[in-house]
């Protein structure tokens, strides 16, 4: 007696297309997402410009002037150094013992951020606690 099977009909197989695209949908949404965060880094700064009124009053000034190169220069006479404590001592003869003096801080739009930090901790250790910076008038005013 001779058993017979049945021949199976070889079904090709499927490739099922949507989650493939669902996976990729959701790659799309995380690459656009952060792509947004690294244009906030690339940002051009271009400092100081403001535009303010004069103060009608103006009490004991110290203008504290910072070079590009990181050199000082206080109420004009150039400094030959560029420590902290150097400009503790020229802040405090610019100040001739009044407390209540300004310091008016002039750096270069290119001087380092750490340059402009020495002489605001030069002026809290000379007991100087009022700073203020000078800027610019906008170009077209």
């Amino acid at each position: 007696m001779a058993i017979q099977f049945r021949q199976r009909t070889q079904e090709e197989p499927e490739v099922n297309l949507i989650p493939f695209i669902d996976i990729l949908l959701v790659v799309l949404i995380f690459l656009m997402l952060t792509t947004t965060f690294s244009r906030y880094t690339e940002l051009k700064v271009k400092l100081p410009v403001a535009d303010a009124e004069q103060p009608q009053q103006s009490p004991h000034e110290i203008v504290v002037s910072v070079a590009q190169d990181g050199r000082y220069a206080v109420a004009g006479h150039l400094l030959e150094g560029s420590g902290v404590d150097l400009l503790v001592r020229a802040l405090q003869q610019a100040a001739q013992g009044q407390h209540d003096a300004v310091v008016i801080i002039s750096a270069d739009a290119a001087a380092t951020h750490q340059a402009v930090v020495n002489v605001m901790d030069a002026a809290r250790r000379s007991g100087l606690n009022q700073i203020t910076f000078a800027t610019q008038q906008p170009r077209g005013q």
